[in-house]
């Protein structure tokens, strides 16, 4: 029943264009209607040959022309009114789909960052492409399709009446036969039909894992092991496609046995009533016509019965998608001063992710403007979860974070975010060229700009040695350029960006020490006269830090600079001497 709803909701993006789609359901009732014609007028040439023949007259060969002419007209206004409509309709059901996918982008940007981080980001891409992708195709065959279906078997039906009621009422008893027997088949073939998916998406993913992959293979060995896999995994595939594709295929042979039956009966039957009298030859060569318009229909409605299927329930997970919690933005009517200083501060901040597993818990910091704050501390201690915090990517429980003495609740999540810029661990490049994603950080920003922020970054010169310069091509997977080297573009489109607050999330802990350096240097140079947060693993870049927090399950243990915290000799103590130690 939710699927039938969802289904049914797609009718509200059909709104904006019902006259178009009112001219589609007019020009497949007109070409129902021709359809229906058709036989009809091709018969009445023939009855008029066998009437002449029969009673010894010439053969009215003008009588013929007029409706070979009719035949020609009719033929012509059927396909024309065909054509006209799938044109119009495929218009109809893109600009559907257009809206549809503005819709689920603009949804996109309204969801908090905790539906992104309780989902698979597989599910979510598939949702948007490949679910809107089949209602998409269904829309454009199923709907019309049924829809002319049956206005094909109605017309042919009641024409097969017109000419002789008997016949038709005999006739008739194919219709049920033939759906009972298409749904029968229906039924077992979707069972293969969906394990053939599912091992489809199998497959899929197999082969993304491993071409991904695919040079760690290759280093350990594992080429006849994959190849095992593969075998494995595509066999199952060739066997479910195998059986759904032989199961389908017995419908129409089915359908067209039952059609073949009816039509034996109602030549036998019909060329009684030719020899008695009742019909004429070109009524009962129109009316098996009609049982070949009747029967294909049929068939049609049956196959595009599945893709309906297959529609309501990607239409369901789309909607479903459509229907998810929005972040709330009530209160958000501040400002924030004009212009920021920086200044930031942790006010009794609790937080949890799960109400029955608190992490931070009555939390409270001072950052003055331009002073530098690293955070350290073990996995899971919150370190991460403060600057989700103070992005507005997750909302305090209690408490408050505030920016210039402004409550960052009551200001919008866009314009708290225009305060920050990131750096982070996993660096991220789009598809483009080089310019193109340093200047991500500022769209307006100018080539000379963009060559700036590149120098201040120490990546002006990596930059100039690559082929075509900043207008080399970066590769959807960023991966035509190292770690280290996609690290610095990302610190050249933070200074281009020019924050208030700059937050670095382990920015160099999967570096080597001379790229380590390079970027450290840049680091330094964007944090100058900002006010930062460092989340470090190495401590002993975090030295100069004005001040060093130490995490532990979601409290600060031990706070100060890095000299007083070492003469402590507490946690952060211990901690750093284990990794000097380690290095050593």
């Amino acid at each position: 029943m939710r699927q039938i709803k969802a289904l049914f909701r797609i009718a509200e993006y059909l709104k904006p264009y019902k006259i178009r789609f009112g001219f589609v359901l007019l020009l497949t009732i007109a070409s129902s209607a021709f359809n229906g014609i058709l036989p009809y007028v091709i018969g009445l040439p023939t009855t008029k040959i066998a009437q002449d023949l029969t009673k010894g007259n010439p053969v009215d060969f003008g009588y013929i022309k007029q409706t070979l002419v009719w035949i020609l007209l009719v033929g012509f206004s059927y396909g024309i009114c065909q054509l006209l409509a799938g044109v119009m309709m495929t218009n109809v059901v893109q600009s559907a789909m257009r809206d549809l996918r503005h819709d689920i982008e603009q949804k996109i940007n309204r969801l908090p960052m905790s539906y992104f981080d309780s989902q698979k980001q597989g599910d979510i891409l598939s949702r948007v492409t490949n679910d809107v992708d089949a209602l998409s195709g269904a829309m454009q065959q199923a709907l019309i399709g049924i829809f002319s279906a049956i206005l094909s078997i109605i017309f042919a039906v009641a024409l097969m009446f017109y000419i002789n009621v008997f016949m038709a009422l005999v006739s008739l008893i194919m219709i049920p036969v033939s759906y009972f027997i298409s749904q029968y088949i229906v039924k077992k073939s979707q069972i293969y039909f969906n394990r053939m998916q599912n091992s489809l998406g199998t497959m899929n993913g197999f082969v993304q894992e491993n071409m991904t992959g695919f040079s760690v293979l290759k280093m350990y060995g594992r080429e006849q092991q994959t190849v095992e896999e593969f075998h494995e995994v595509n066999g199952k595939l060739r066997q479910f496609g195998f059986k759904a594709t032989v199961i389908s295929g017995l419908m129409m042979p089915f359908v067209q046995l039952t059609s073949y039956l009816t039509y034996v009966v109602m030549a036998v039957l019909g060329m009684y009533y030719v020899i008695a009298g009742v019909l004429v030859v070109g009524q009962l060569q129109a009316f098996i016509q009609y049982i070949w318009q009747v029967s294909q229909p049929l068939g049609n409605i049956t196959q595009l019965s599945a893709l309906l299927q297959s529609a309501s329930a990607a239409s369901k997970r789309v909607f479903s998608f459509l229907d998810e919690e929005e972040e709330t933005i009530i209160g958000e009517d501040q400002q924030l001063p004009e212009p920021v200083t920086g200044t930031v501060s942790f006010e009794n901040v609790s937080f949890s992710y799960h109400p029955d597993k608190p992490l931070i818990k009555n939390f409270n910091l001072e950052v003055k403007a331009g002073q530098t704050v690293a955070i350290v501390g073990p996995t899971g201690a919150g370190k991460t979860t403060l600057i989700n915090l103070l992005m507005r990517f997750y909302d305090v429980n209690s408490g408050a974070i505030k920016i210039d003495g402004v409550d960052t609740k009551t200001v919008s999540r866009q314009a708290v975010r225009q305060q920050f810029g990131m750096v982070l661990q996993d660096a991220w490049l789009y598809e483009g060229t080089i310019a193109d994603n340093i200047r991500f950080g500022r769209l307006d920003a100018s080539d000379y700009e963009i060559v700036d922020a590149a120098k201040a970054a120490n990546v002006d010169h990596f930059i100039r040695t690559m082929p075509n310069g900043y207008e080399m091509v970066i590769n959807a997977e960023g991966e035509n350029v190292s770690l280290g080297q996609k690290q610095l573009l990302t610190i050249a489109r933070a200074i281009l960006a020019d924050p208030k607050i700059l937050i670095l999330d382990e920015a160099t802990s999967s570096v080597d020490t001379r790229l380590e350096q390079l970027i450290q240097k840049a680091m330094e140079k964007i944090m100058t006269g900002r006010t930062s947060f460092v989340i470090a693993h190495r401590l002993s870049t975090i030295r100069e830090a004005d001040l060093i927090l130490v995490l532990d399950q979601g409290s600060i243990v031990e706070q100060g600079t890095h000299e007083s915290l070492l003469a402590s000799g507490g946690f952060y103590s211990k901690l750093y001497n284990s990794q000097f130690a380690e290095e050593l």
